[in-house]
């Protein structure tokens, strides 16, 4: 079994039918980890299916293999991609890392201005959004959008949060800025600018000497 045994898509009306098997596999996954994620019901999946926010990933034989999904906060501001769940027949094949990117993608087709944030537990996680270009930052730079927090109360470290004043947890927070890749691209290309103008002159100067001699 290869990734390549598996079609990761935009889910659509198609596949509504996996909504109640996702959210059971959701609540099985958190509490096997010890920790708690916004609870969903089938209608709300459901529903992300319809509105074409959320990726799913078949087997060839049609099994559902995984699943995630975009959430808007703070007016289209702040997104996250959340729920990512993989069916456990399926895991460690790569299949995490291939839905988060493509829902990653779809995110900033249809977002292309908002900051994209992830709060986690898991190194692996970690390591796919640091690939994509999340950087870890404070909870003050998250989205202060009061039904984000509201969904953290099913975690089994809300206390901990409440008790930190919300600044942080048990959860890693990492941050896709746009604006700020924008600028880091920018300040790499003016270097590239800078050694190429460089060496031009460097070259100039050569033949410049190579003639006068």
């Amino acid at each position: 079994m290869t990734i390549h045994d598996f079609d990761i898509q935009v889910a659509n009306g198609q596949h509504v039918e996996y909504a109640q098997q996702i959210c059971d596999e959701m609540a099985e996954s958190a509490k096997a980890r010890g920790t708690g994620i916004a609870r969903r019901s089938p209608e709300y999946v459901a529903d992300k299916m319809l509105e074409g926010k959320a990726v799913i990933a078949l087997y060839k034989d049609g099994t559902w293999a995984g699943f995630c999904y975009i959430e808007t906060w703070s007016h289209g501001d702040f997104v996250a991609n959340s729920g990512l769940i993989v069916n456990p027949e399926f895991r460690k094949v790569g299949l995490a890392k291939a839905i988060k990117e493509k829902v990653f993608e779809l995110s900033r087709t249809k977002y292309p201005q908002a900051k994209i944030f992830g709060l986690t537990t898991g190194l692996a996680v970690m390591k796919i959004n640091s690939d994509l270009g999340y950087e870890p930052v404070t909870y003050s730079e998250l989205t202060q959008d009061e039904n984000f927090w509201q969904g953290c109360k099913s975690c089994v470290n809300y206390d901990i949060l409440m008790s930190k004043n919300r600044k942080n947890c048990m959860c890693t927070a990492m941050l896709f800025d746009p604006a700020e890749k924008a600028k880091e691209y920018e300040e790499k290309m003016k270097k590239i600018t800078h050694k190429a103008t460089l060496l031009e002159r460097i070259e100039s100067a050569l033949k410049k000497i190579g003639h006068e001699s």
